[in-house]
């Protein structure tokens, strides 16, 4: 496996409690600090992480590591092929002393959800969480259950070559603002964590609360709230546009994918410190944000092309703003 590139330096954040954030987060999460970057970039902007690589690669703890120092609730569900959506929703049940039915609330209800190898369970299962992601409540037997404002799934799933795994549907895909590759870290880092683990004596790292929830909801509306350019607008759109015109392209980004687009490169922008997004934001957060969204010509697959070179050319060949 190729290394990922997570392994590139973080951005600085002129924000103390974002510094605090990151600094924590990447005591634990060793050797990826493009992936910390990435999954505190997609909770500033109120969206959805999926986490892909390989087994063993620290994708669950990252997880773990965020919810922990986010402060927030947290529920861990390890998907399986057997998992039905009632075991992530729940269900109402019937209670014969009260005459009446009870509902029975399911792991979603809770703040940041867990969502291990998620491409584990069949696609109707994974299904179950569409609602959840994008509106943020759940219907069960035509009720509507609403969930915590900053409710935050971040998902993991194993490289699709690997057995027992279940494609996600496109509109499953949709619903994550970022998909964020986790490659195997640096020698270095790859030391520092069996040298952890030795000292430790084979207790897991632990990453304690960081921010309070005030704060957390403020972040979030300074993310919202960052300027952008007329000019930087455009050019996150001819990107967009740029995709689909591609000849080994079958689907290319959506209008929905400009508006993520923008909404990532502003939440990067504040946790660079910004008050107004510039075309690096938006380039450093472009293959994140776009890798899921692109569906190849088969010509194109099986001549080895992948969304990511896609987009490296994209981003080559569509001219920056001065």
């Amino acid at each position: 496996m190729t290394p990922s590139p997570s392994a590139a330096a973080a951005p600085p954040s002129g924000d103390p409690p974002l510094r605090r954030l990151l600094q924590a987060l990447e005591s634990t999460v060793l050797g990826q600090p493009q992936v910390v970057a990435d999954l505190v970039t997609a909770f500033l902007a109120r969206g959805h992480v999926l986490l892909e690589g390989v087994p063993g690669v620290a994708k669950t703890l990252t997880a773990r590591s965020i919810a922990s120092a986010l402060g927030l609730g947290f529920t861990r569900v390890q998907f399986t092929p057997d998992l039905m959506p009632s075991d992530i929703l729940g269900t109402n049940v019937f209670r014969p002393q009260d005459n009446a039915f009870q509902l029975v609330k399911g792991p979603v209800f809770t703040e940041v959800l867990v969502a291990d190898e998620i491409n584990r369970t069949p696609p109707k299962t994974q299904a179950a969480l569409l609602e959840a992601m994008e509106e943020r409540q759940v219907t069960i037997d035509g009720t509507t259950h609403p969930l915590p404002a900053h409710f935050f799934v971040v998902a993991t799933q194993n490289p699709l070559e690997l057995e027992g795994t279940y494609p996600l549907p496109e509109a499953q895909l949709d619903r994550f603002l970022m998909r964020v590759r986790v490659g195997y870290p640096p020698p270095e880092a790859e030391l520092d964590m069996v040298r952890g683990f030795h000292q430790r004596a084979g207790k897991a790292a632990q990453v304690e609360r960081v921010l309070d929830t005030p704060t957390l909801l403020e972040l979030q509306a300074r993310a919202a709230s960052v300027a952008c350019d007329e000019s930087v607008l455009a050019y996150a759109v001819r990107l967009i546009r740029e995709t689909r015109a591609n000849p080994r392209v079958r689907l290319g980004a959506s209008p929905r994918s400009a508006q993520a687009l923008l909404a990532a490169a502003k939440a990067r922008a504040a946790l660079n410190g910004g008050d107004f997004v510039t075309p690096d934001d938006v380039k450093a957060v472009c293959p994140s944000v776009l890798n899921h969204r692109l569906l190849l010509k088969a010509e194109a697959e099986v001549e080895g092309l992948t969304a990511d070179d896609v987009l490296r050319q994209t981003l080559e060949r569509v001219q920056v703003p001065r």
